[in-house]
């Protein structure tokens, strides 16, 4: 978490539209009943709960059969992209609770704001079973949630959602780990873009913590801000089930609480995203309560304490 910043702002987006199936709009609702307010609270945090975005469809916006529900998911994505902003611009920390991953077009493109006006760039760390990098020429679904990446990095500028003059995420700034199920044009998109690309492979051949260690040392040499974007399907769904995009082989429970730590020691994390939960697919609230536990290490909950390290 950026050094000395105690202050939270919970954003809920109950969107569902940009993934193709429902129950993800019910997704901050359980985050909130699983105590993610309370886990921020009693770590020392103030935490101001915005409430649940709810933007009327964006009638500008054209129909499109390569990008569904594009007047609800655009909508989301200027209300999301204005709440992301101005809670960063007041000093505080975004959390958005999602909703499917295509909020991200949104906050992330906030942070973007905001960093470029401190005269710094912004970083992502995208942990996700999936790249996201599609454009609706690319996409074989037509689902926005594959999209974000894309949209925030300026290359899927398919419609007039934002301001095509808008600060934009250089994609070498973009760091996905997990990544499992990539589509065949969109891997030559993200290996054509400079994405860096951290493979289930990669994490097994050099292990999680040297990885992280070295995104970290990045972003801390180009003094940048630095959005985390977690997605539940970057979790093996034996530990995570509440997700409707699941793949198997993900990243194990200790290895994601280690991300979470190693995250919070570096003092660099500016905004976060939990996205892609759906309730109706989860079992007994499993995975909004490990989506809470997570966040609540990133936000500096441990077991032991130990040294601060600068890595």
């Amino acid at each position: 978490m950026a050094k000395q910043n105690r202050n939270v702002t919970l954003i809920g987006v109950p969107l569902e539209e940009g993934s193709g199936r429902g129950g993800c709009a019910m997704g901050p609702a359980a985050l909130r009943i699983a105590g993610i307010a309370p886990a921020l609270v009693d770590l020392g945090y103030d935490v101001d709960d915005a409430g649940d975005l709810r933007p009327a469809p964006a009638s500008d916006l054209p129909i499109m059969d390569k990008a569904k529900h594009l007047a609800i998911v655009g909508a989301f994505t200027r209300a999301v992209e204005a709440a992301t902003y101005d809670a960063a611009a007041k000093g505080s920390v975004p959390v958005l609770l999602g909703g499917d991953h295509s909020l991200s077009m949104g906050s992330v493109s906030g942070m973007a704001r905001h960093a470029h006006e401190k005269g710094r760039p912004l970083f992502v760390l995208w942990l996700d079973a999936h790249s996201d990098f599609n454009a609706p020429a690319t996409s074989p679904s037509g689902n926005i949630h594959g999209m974000p990446v894309a949209f925030f990095c300026g290359k899927a500028e398919f419609a007039p959602i934002l301001d095509p003059a808008r600060p934009l995420v250089d994609p070498s700034h973009v760091y996905q780990v997990g990544i499992r199920s990539v589509d065949d044009e969109e891997r030559r998109l993200i290996s054509e873009n400079a994405v860096n690309v951290y493979d289930m492979r990669a994490i097994d051949e050099e292990g999680m913590a040297g990885i992280l260690k070295q995104i970290l040392k990045d972003v801390r040499q180009a003094n940048a801000l630095l959005h985390v974007s977690l997605d539940v399907d970057f979790l093996d769904p034996g530990i995570a089930p509440g997700v409707g995009t699941t793949v198997p082989g993900g990243a194990t429970f200790r290895e994601a609480h280690l991300i979470m730590e190693l995250l919070h020691d570096s003092g660099l994390v500016s905004s976060l995203d939990l996205v892609e939960l759906n309730p109706f697919l989860d079992d007994r609230g499993r995975s909004a309560h490990v989506m809470v536990d997570l966040a609540a290490s990133l936000f500096g909950k441990r077991i032991l304490d130990r040294p601060t390290q600068a890595g």
